[in-house]
């Protein structure tokens, strides 16, 4: 938990953006496994530890904007949790940890909000993501549960998106750590990534790695061979010699800050002709994303610079052709690139997308590219300091893609798919940083994991 000025801070930051209604937010509660008892890893709501902090299941609070009021809900444990769980602070102190004095038991919110919708002023919510949140909203609202997000507040999702984007001090420190137990996860990955070597004994070590910090991963792990798959998260190969694994993983800090690297490199660390071009390519789009990142460029600028970089590139390898202004227009490289350049980062690892990407993401000047591949930009709006972002250029040979795209004649005049056969099964290369957006450019987080050639094949299998 921060310093209780950060959490009074944030709250009375958003009371200057919202001047109606009230703002009611929901904790997460514990969710079972397979029966009650045996629980998931509890993980508090982001929007909740940003405002409140308090890493604790079965809570919720209220912001009243017009009063200036804040109640935090929730239930001191009895004698009973004491026994299974041991002394727990009470609700009271957990309040007073971050700068708030009305509390009262959980199921009291639910007064709360049927005397605000009784004098007829709003009750602002986020758009719910679990179905336990989404069944209490319904019961609170007399909403069906499937329908909830309909109601919820846009003026609140976009006053908080604002506060959110800008990273504070506090929170680039957590993010840096974040960051210094990813490198110690792909470095790890890296020097395990010999021939004869299962995927899955790699990915579960990695995934251990956080824990032993106090933390968790971000997601669960991809890590594979056949990187063409974008999100792989079947284990279930053995390394072979001359194949490239893409590894792409993060960790999240006891304070929930994340990070999130992406390496792909060839089993034993010696690459061949082949994947060094490829490799190369991807690693120029990388670094020209970085050198373009700063305040007042749109990040879907530097995807499609990135996007160029990779259509040069291949076209200088004979497996693309044409003007490279025009392919990128006409989306050709979408093939090999069928996917955002990046997102943000924070809280979470795809930073408030609960909240609607759309959101996010983009705003009313720099509206989505409706085209395959860069629809899935997932970040395009202008940069601002401050913000943190990743960076993850790639390329990858899909064979099901590629013969569609061959059978129906798509960017025919953008691509040599006789010579594209010929790395049918290569798979696929991803390379990601994460980014600080400073006041004149940005600057990467953590220290680089190991990314040029000379690098990788001095660090994997060693």
């Amino acid at each position: 938990m921060f310093q209780k000025e950060v959490y009074v801070k944030r709250r009375a930051d958003l009371k200057k953006l919202m001047n109606k209604g009230v703002a009611l937010f929901l904790g997460n509660v514990d969710s079972p496994m397979n029966y009650p008892d045996n629980i998931f890893h509890f993980r508090q709501d982001s929007s909740f530890l940003y405002f409140f902090g308090i890493e604790h299941p079965g809570m919720a609070a209220i912001i009243d904007f017009e009063s200036g009021e804040e109640f935090i809900y929730g239930n001191d444990v009895d004698i009973e949790d004491i026994i299974w769980m041991g002394v727990q602070p009470k609700l009271t102190d957990k309040a007073a940890k971050i700068g708030m004095e009305n509390t009262a038991p959980f199921n009291k919110v639910i007064d709360k909000v049927e005397q605000v919708i009784a004098q007829g002023r709003k009750v602002h919510f986020l758009p719910p993501y679990r179905g336990e949140s989404k069944i209490i909203l319904g019961d609170m609202f007399g909403i069906n549960p499937s329908r909830i997000n309909n109601y919820r507040s846009l003026e609140l999702v976009k006053a908080i998106i604002k506060l959110r984007s800008v990273k504070d001090k506090y929170e680039i420190a957590e993010i840096e750590k974040a960051c210094a137990v990813g490198y110690d996860m792909h470095v790890t990955a890296m020097r395990m990534a010999v021939a004869g070597e299962s995927e899955q004994k790699i990915a579960g070590i990695v995934e251990s790695i956080p824990l032993q910090y106090g933390g968790h991963y971000s997601f669960p792990v991809i890590l594979s061979q056949n990187g063409q798959t974008l999100h792989n998260h079947d284990h279930s190969g053995t390394l072979q010699e001359g194949r490239m694994v893409l590894t792409d993983c993060g960790a999240e800090t006891l304070m929930r800050y994340a990070s999130d690297f992406t390496r792909s490199y060839p089993v034993g660390g010696k690459f061949t002709q082949k994947q060094k071009e490829i490799y190369q390519i991807v690693l120029d789009a990388n670094n020209a994303g970085t050198a373009a990142s700063k305040p007042g460029v749109t990040y879907q600028q530097v995807h499609l610079l990135a996007a160029k970089v990779i259509t040069q590139g291949l076209k200088d390898l004979g497996l693309m052709k044409g003007d490279v202004d025009a392919a990128v227009k006409a989306g050709a490289h979408a093939m090999f690139f069928p996917h955002g350049l990046g997102h943000m980062m924070g809280l979470d690892v795809h930073d408030m997308e609960d909240y609607d990407q759309i959101y996010v993401g983009y705003d009313d000047e720099v509206r989505p590219i409706d085209q395959f591949g860069t629809a899935y930009l997932r970040l395009g709006r202008k940069l601002e300091s401050d913000f943190v972002i990743t960076n993850e250029p790639g390329i990858y040979f899909i064979p099901s893609l590629i013969d569609k795209w061959k059978a129906e004649k798509i960017n025919n005049d953008f691509i040599n798919f006789d010579k594209v056969n010929q790395y049918r099964d290569f798979g696929g290369i991803r390379l990601e940083d994460d980014l600080l957006v400073t006041d004149d450019g940005c600057r990467l987080l953590g220290d680089r994991i190991p990314i040029t050639i000379e690098e990788i094949e001095n660090t994997v299998g060693k």
